[in-house]
């Protein structure tokens, strides 16, 4: 695994410039990953600009506390789940911020290490957890939750029309031995009439892995939990910037950002402008140097000044 592929975030000059960036600001990137958003937030930042870095895993933590070796002094990093931002920033003294960060997706690291169990290119215990000192791994998951459950996770998170059949599968299977990432993905391939992916298209296990990652880690319920209390922690002109990689998160983010703006269905008293009408995409090359780029959407909001 190579530290490019690590440190390779995504959209970097449209983050730095949404979230207007400069000196004696302070930033929070709440998905701090390996520190590659950070690092361009703090030098765009210099020489007073400070960054709060938070991130649920601990590995990640380690990374990015040596990519930012540089800027010692100006930042702080913290294990914590994003959903718990108020109370990270009450613990480090701080009211509110300039910036908040957002990106939603899983990193290279986590992708990339096949003990962690997100893939099924490599066969691996069924882990999953972004917090490797939370309980709940995927396997675990599988086996206390219901089949009728299941298969509605899998056809929410997932958009999988036939969860039915795929939750029933992937039950049976762990009534025979542990799950591993390889017999996962070998019991929905069954479930759907063993279709190899043509060309171009997705391994047809790629949506139930998706929606068992999205339970485990209880991902859109932080999300809205984060969102809710993104308004009352901007300072004045306080910018949000979120990316995020499938069509669930995008469209919290997407009807979050309407409402605050008073463009909701409630008409309710604006206290955001939206400041993308549309997402922004990266371009040709970026996609091109980076493919794991190209499902991002990246929004954002300026708090109003009163």
């Amino acid at each position: 695994m190579s530290e490019a592929r690590i440190h390779q975030p995504v959209m970097v000059r449209e983050v730095v410039d949404l979230l207007a960036c400069g000196p004696g600001k302070t930033f929070v990137d709440a998905t701090v990953g390996c520190g590659g958003h950070a690092a361009s937030i703090l030098e765009a930042s210099s020489p007073d600009g400070s960054l709060i870095g938070i991130d649920q895993d601990r590995e990640a933590l380690e990374q990015a506390e040596k990519a930012l070796e540089r800027y010692r002094g100006r930042f702080v990093l913290c294990h914590a789940n994003f959903r718990d931002l108020g109370d990270v920033l009450q613990q480090q003294k701080v009211e509110r911020v300039d910036g908040l960060l957002l990106d939603l997706g899983l990193s290279s690291l986590q992708v990339d290490r096949a003990e962690r169990g997100f893939s099924f290119r490599n066969d691996a215990p069924l882990d999953m957890r972004m917090d490797q000192e939370a309980k709940m791994t995927a396997d675990r998951f599988i086996r206390e939750t219901p089949e009728e459950k299941l298969a509605m996770l899998i056809r929410t998170y997932g958009e999988e029309r036939r969860a039915g059949t795929i939750a029933r599968a992937i039950k049976d299977a762990a009534a025979q031995a542990p799950l591993t990432t390889a017999t996962l993905a070998d019991a929905v391939e069954g479930a759907l009439g063993g279709r190899r992916p043509r060309r171009g298209r997705i391994h047809p296990a790629t949506r139930t892995f998706q929606a068992l990652r999205i339970a485990v880690n209880a991902e859109m319920e932080a999300l809205e939990q984060v969102l809710e209390q993104m308004p009352r922690l901007l300072g004045p002109a306080g910018r949000c910037c979120c990316i995020a990689y499938h069509s669930l998160e995008d469209r919290i983010v997407k009807n979050v950002f309407r409402d605050l703006a008073g463009r909701g269905m409630e008409r309710r008293e604006p206290v955001v402008d939206l400041l993308t009408r549309k997402p922004v995409r990266p371009g040709p090359e970026e996609v091109r140097r980076n493919p794991r780029s190209r499902s991002a959407r990246l929004r954002a909001v300026r708090r109003k000044e009163n």
